[in-house]
């Protein structure tokens, strides 16, 4: 049995994960694992679960919350020996082994110690790895946010930074900055991050964006905190306006080594090589080789009952032969949590291993069928001595594909083995050409979308607030990605209530479902890749289809809309439906998602939305 706080606050056994409600019993377990094998006092305890509001009788209330967590623990199966009645408060017993936190610290312990930079940055590389998600998302505690979390996440932002120091040592300066681009971004008061994320993009060649990302932060130092850059950031600029190579160490006020030249130093290697030369133009952005990533399991994964089991059945009776499913619809939906939640229901089929390969970049852009083949082909090398499984049958989520011939080249030959596809395409000409099945998602139903809600944020504050819960779904037009992030806005704002929520959605009901700590957690980032990766043209389509007043099209309709042939039309209506941007409806009629309409109203550009010309009502109601 294995705790995990490093992410949303969960119990693991074996390979099956659970993620704890928020409840007084949750804070109260986070707070003994946040100081554990230590005496937590019962005043600390009391604070951390109630915060300025204690009940009259504190005591007693903390010794009923202890009894409502011992009993969370034999239900799971845990000793209830491991939570400890000592003078003056409780304690939590525990081994490094059962807690990712103490296992991430000895991590960090083995990085320092290590003589060798390899062996430093792998020991760093697997302690980060153990942080999986928003840090005790679940856990609702003023006080722990205030006196706990930042001290810890103090301690990742600095294993990441040592990290990436090392890696520009090494020279590998292209590889990192896409991770420096989105840290820099999350943490833009953090300078050590900007001028990592400058020197990387310089030594590769991007004189001009390197210069761009240091006058940014000029800019944001200024106006958001009224200070200037510090002194390596400002010698950093000076080099790179001069086109000179990044030099020899450079000591700080203190006379201790600055950056990477310091990790250099400190690993006994010699400084990192700047640009061959001034740079004269761009170099092309590339980005670090895909990896095939473990399956995790998907928080609060509601609803979706029937397609599971019809698909978990066709996954788990293909022994003889290969199998490819494909997980189609828009944006979104629910695709890749759905096929992490099939590779977890199905992992005795597929001895061989379960694995996520992203299909696209970072930026939304396509990675190349030979980069995916390539890294998996190292990981089959590397795993060659495995034993017993290895060659055994495994499975592979291939996440975000953008076309077909992407995937060709990667599905499955070897009996046994499976692929399950999810892409914003149908695919039914590779399903058609390679045999498997295609299962195009919609969104979740109001009942579905309302336990989503509720399982994130407790059964007490959604029973509270059941005609807001229902307003805030029909507000995220049932779409799973956005339901979870307005369930991890109110769950990180408790004295926030359901029905502000709403209201506040309903000013901007598209821009506002996002989290700011989070890019890939953004409703309008998801619907711009998926809009960008269209035909200029379609894309227009896409924008007048959803700006039209028109709730439902035909063909006919479509065309005197678009100003096309009726043909034509259909044939854009179809292509827009393969994307997952528009429905089919029965009697050749289409509509589109109330939450896409809105996008492509808010959507800035793509033409006047008054000069898209206009259905008449009576022509409308003869045409077929």
């Amino acid at each position: 049995m294995q705790f995990q706080v490093l992410g949303p606050l969960s119990i693991t056994d074996g390979g099956d994960s659970v993620v704890l409600q928020p409840s007084k019993p949750t804070v109260l377990l986070a707070t003994l694992l946040l100081r554990h094998n230590s005496v937590v006092s019962t005043e600390f305890l009391q604070s951390a679960i109630w915060g300025e509001d204690q009940p009259a009788s504190a005591k007693a209330a903390l010794q009923n919350c202890v009894l409502r967590l011992r009993r969370i623990f034999v239900k799971y199966g845990i000793a209830n020996a491991l939570i400890e009645s000592v003078p003056g408060g409780y304690r939590i017993s525990i081994g490094t082994a059962a807690l990712d936190l103490m296992r991430f610290r000895q991590l960090l312990d083995s990085a320092e110690a290590a003589r060798d930079p390899d062996a430093e940055l792998r020991a760093l590389k697997e302690a980060l790895a153990l942080w999986q998600g928003p840090f005790l998302s679940n856990v609702p505690s003023d006080v722990l946010r205030r006196d706990e979390i930042p001290h810890l996440v103090e301690e990742r932002l600095r294993a990441v930074e040592r990290a990436r120091d090392i890696e520009l040592s090494m020279g590998r300066c292209q590889q990192v900055i896409t991770e420096l681009w989105t840290v820099a971004r999350a943490y833009p008061a953090r300078e050590r991050f900007r001028e990592q994320l400058i020197e990387a993009l310089y030594r590769s060649g991007r004189q001009a964006e390197a210069l761009a990302e240091y006058r940014a932060v000029k800019g944001y130092l200024r106006e958001e905190l009224g200070v200037s850059p510090g002194s390596s950031l400002q010698r950093l600029e000076m080099t790179i306006l001069r086109g000179d190579d990044i030099g020899p160490p450079v000591p700080d006020d203190r006379g201790a080594l600055e950056g990477p030249a310091a990790a250099a130093a400190a690993a006994g290697l010699p400084p990192a090589e700047g640009p061959p030369a001034p740079p004269k133009a761009r170099a092309a952005l590339t980005a670090p080789p895909p990896t095939a990533r473990p399956i995790v399991p998907v928080p609060h994964f509601t609803g979706r009952a029937a397609e599971t089991a019809s698909l978990v059945t066709r996954l788990t009776t293909g022994a003889s032969r290969p199998v490819t499913v494909v997980l189609s619809g828009a944006p979104g939906i629910g695709k890749t949590a759905l096929a992490q939640h099939l590779a977890l229901l199905t992992r005795d089929a597929f001895p061989g291993g379960r694995f996520l390969v992203p299909m696209s970049h970072p930026d939304g852009t396509p990675r190349s069928p030979g980069e995916i083949a390539s890294a998996l082909a190292r990981r089959e090398h590397h795993r060659a001595d495995d034993g017993p499984d290895h060659g055994a049958g495994r499975l592979l989520v291939l996440d975000d594909v953008t076309d077909a011939d992407q995937v060709r080249p990667l599905l499955p030959t070897r009996p046994g083995s499976a692929v399950i596809i999810t892409s914003g395409l149908g695919l039914a000409g590779l399903v058609a050409a390679h045999g498997g099945w295609a299962h195009r998602l919609d969104t979740l139903t109001e009942e579905e979308s309302c336990h989503l809600l509720a399982a994130v944020l407790g059964a007490e504050r959604a029973e509270a607030e059941p005609d807001a819960l229902r307003l805030l779904a029909a507000g995220c037009g049932h779409f799973p990605l956005a339901l979870t992030i307005m369930a991890a806005r109110l769950l990180t704002r408790p004295r926030l209530r359901v029905a502000d929520c709403v209201a506040w959605l309903r000013d901007d009901p598209v821009t506002r479902l996002s989290l700011a700590g989070d890019p890939r957690l953004s409703v309008p980032r998801v619907f711009t890749t998926a809009l960008d990766r269209l035909d200029p043209l379609l894309a227009d389509a896409f924008l007048a289809i959803g700006r039209c007043d028109r709730r439902r099209l035909t063909a006919r309709l479509g065309g005197r809309l678009l100003g096309v042939a009726p043909q034509e039309a259909e044939e854009t209506l179809e292509r827009l439906v393969d994307a997952g941007l528009l429905e089919e409806e029965p009697a050749g009629e289409y509509h589109m998602h109330e939450l896409l309409r809105a996008f492509a109203r808010a959507r800035p550009g793509g033409g006047d939305p008054t000069a898209v010309p206009a259905v008449p009502a009576a022509t409308a109601a003869a045409s077929p």
